[in-house]
């Protein structure tokens, strides 16, 4: 990056940068998605839910919650039914398999976010968690 470029640009290119790294390396680390996951920890803090109750939650649009229900259910992780009152309420559900495999993915992004933030004091994430909440809510009021 050329010395001309003002610091405000280089922040905005260094945060573009670690997001399209951050992603398919979690992905790696951890065997899955950071969206699929969201739905697994959703999935694992109720019984059972609709498939768009769960989509609102985790506000991943509606065809992309689909396919990763669709995967998630043949690998055993997932159960899908129709609600017998009405056939298009769709609910889901973690087996025990998926129960299980949850655990493991926490402790894999722990394990991810730990790499991520190695070298950092306590005071130095807090600190970078503030900048990042500001630059969030920058970003939310544009």
């Amino acid at each position: 990056m050329s010395d001309s470029c003002s610091k405000e640009t280089q922040i905005a290119f260094q945060l573009y940068g670690i997001t399209k790294q951050i992603l398919p390396k979690f992905e790696r680390c951890t065997g899955i998605s950071q969206s699929r996951l969201e739905l697994l920890h959703k999935l694992y803090e109720v019984d059972e839910i609709s498939q768009t109750a769960l989509q609102k939650e985790v506000n991943i649009d509606r065809a992309a919650v689909t396919r990763h229900l669709k995967q998630l259910e043949d690998k055993e992780i997932v159960t899908r039914r129709k609600n017998p009152e009405d056939n298009r309420i769709t609910f889901v559900r973690l087996t025990d398999q998926g129960r299980n495999r949850i655990v493991a993915y926490q402790e894999e992004k722990q394990l991810f976010i730990t790499k991520v933030l190695k070298d950092f004091k306590e005071e130095e994430r807090s600190v970078l968690l503030d900048m990042l909440t500001r630059i969030q809510h920058n970003i939310d009021q544009i």
